[in-house]
Protein backbone atom coordinates (compact mmCIF):
# COMPACT_ATOMS: atom_id res chain seq x y z
CA UNK A 1 0.00 0.00 0.00
CA UNK A 2 1.95 3.16 -0.91
CA UNK A 3 0.94 6.56 0.38
CA UNK A 4 -0.23 5.36 4.19
CA UNK A 5 -2.32 7.44 5.81
CA UNK A 6 -3.41 7.17 9.29
CA UNK A 7 -6.61 8.60 10.56
CA UNK A 8 -6.57 8.60 14.36
CA UNK A 9 -10.58 9.10 15.14
CA UNK A 10 -10.79 9.82 18.69
CA UNK A 11 -14.32 10.63 18.78
CA UNK A 12 -16.23 14.08 19.81
CA UNK A 13 -13.54 16.44 20.63
CA UNK A 14 -14.40 19.67 22.75
CA UNK A 15 -11.80 22.42 23.42
CA UNK A 16 -12.62 25.60 25.91
CA UNK A 17 -10.46 28.45 26.55
CA UNK A 18 -12.07 30.23 29.71
CA UNK A 19 -15.67 31.13 30.42
CA UNK A 20 -17.60 30.06 33.51
CA UNK A 21 -20.01 27.03 33.47
CA UNK A 22 -18.69 25.39 30.79
CA UNK A 23 -20.69 22.12 30.17
CA UNK A 24 -18.85 21.06 27.09
CA UNK A 25 -21.45 19.07 24.69
CA UNK A 26 -25.30 18.16 25.95
CA UNK A 27 -26.68 15.53 23.95
CA UNK A 28 -29.74 16.44 25.72
CA UNK A 29 -30.24 16.23 29.21
CA UNK A 30 -26.97 16.69 31.60
CA UNK A 31 -27.49 15.70 34.89
CA UNK A 32 -29.51 14.23 37.25
CA UNK A 33 -32.92 16.17 37.83
CA UNK A 34 -31.38 17.38 41.58
CA UNK A 35 -28.67 18.58 39.33
CA UNK A 36 -30.72 20.49 36.89
CA UNK A 37 -32.62 22.18 39.67
CA UNK A 38 -29.63 22.95 41.88
CA UNK A 39 -27.81 24.70 38.75
CA UNK A 40 -30.73 26.83 38.15
CA UNK A 41 -31.25 27.84 41.48
CA UNK A 42 -27.66 29.25 41.24
CA UNK A 43 -28.39 30.56 38.06
CA UNK A 44 -31.49 32.27 39.22
CA UNK A 45 -29.38 33.88 42.58
CA UNK A 46 -26.82 34.88 40.30
CA UNK A 47 -28.83 37.02 38.33
CA UNK A 48 -30.97 38.17 41.25
CA UNK A 49 -27.33 39.72 42.75
CA UNK A 50 -26.75 41.23 38.95
CA UNK A 51 -30.43 43.04 39.05
CA UNK A 52 -29.65 44.45 42.64
CA UNK A 53 -28.10 47.88 40.89
CA UNK A 54 -31.49 48.26 39.22
CA UNK A 55 -33.71 47.98 41.84
CA UNK A 56 -35.54 50.43 44.31
CA UNK A 57 -34.26 50.13 47.48
CA UNK A 58 -37.51 48.53 48.40
CA UNK A 59 -37.41 46.03 45.73
CA UNK A 60 -33.51 45.29 47.14
CA UNK A 61 -34.76 44.17 50.33
CA UNK A 62 -37.48 42.30 49.19
CA UNK A 63 -34.89 40.29 46.71
CA UNK A 64 -32.45 40.17 49.92
CA UNK A 65 -35.40 38.43 51.85
CA UNK A 66 -36.28 35.83 49.19
CA UNK A 67 -32.04 34.79 48.39
CA UNK A 68 -32.37 32.56 51.66
CA UNK A 69 -35.60 30.90 50.56
CA UNK A 70 -34.10 29.52 46.99
CA UNK A 71 -32.49 26.39 48.12
CA UNK A 72 -32.22 23.19 45.34
CA UNK A 73 -34.98 21.62 47.65
CA UNK A 74 -38.02 20.82 45.49
CA UNK A 75 -40.17 20.69 48.38
CA UNK A 76 -39.14 23.53 49.89
CA UNK A 77 -39.21 25.75 46.50
CA UNK A 78 -42.83 24.52 46.28
CA UNK A 79 -43.99 25.88 49.37
CA UNK A 80 -42.63 29.07 48.34
CA UNK A 81 -44.67 30.17 45.20
CA UNK A 82 -45.42 33.33 46.77
CA UNK A 83 -41.09 33.75 47.04
CA UNK A 84 -40.94 33.16 43.31
CA UNK A 85 -43.91 35.09 42.26
CA UNK A 86 -42.44 38.18 44.38
CA UNK A 87 -39.05 38.10 42.64
CA UNK A 88 -40.70 37.42 39.18
CA UNK A 89 -42.87 40.74 39.87
CA UNK A 90 -39.80 42.35 40.84
CA UNK A 91 -38.17 41.43 37.98
CA UNK A 92 -40.97 41.96 35.15
CA UNK A 93 -41.30 45.61 36.49
CA UNK A 94 -37.39 46.56 35.71
CA UNK A 95 -38.11 45.58 32.05
CA UNK A 96 -35.86 44.09 29.83
CA UNK A 97 -33.13 44.12 32.32
CA UNK A 98 -35.22 41.83 34.79
CA UNK A 99 -35.71 39.48 31.37
CA UNK A 100 -33.03 36.95 32.29
CA UNK A 101 -34.39 36.81 36.11
CA UNK A 102 -37.59 35.98 33.99
CA UNK A 103 -36.61 33.29 31.90
CA UNK A 104 -34.31 31.84 34.81
CA UNK A 105 -37.81 31.79 36.95
CA UNK A 106 -39.70 29.70 34.00
CA UNK A 107 -36.92 27.53 33.47
CA UNK A 108 -37.01 26.60 37.57
CA UNK A 109 -40.62 26.85 37.75
CA UNK A 110 -40.53 23.98 35.40
CA UNK A 111 -38.37 21.54 36.90
CA UNK A 112 -40.73 21.99 39.74
CA UNK A 113 -43.60 20.72 37.96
Amino acid sequence: MSGDTTNNNHGTMVNMAGGQGNVGINYGTVGTPDDRLRVAVEELTRLLQGLRPHLSPEQAQTVDEALPELTPDRAALRQRGLVLASVAQIAAAVGTVGQPVVDALGRLIALLA
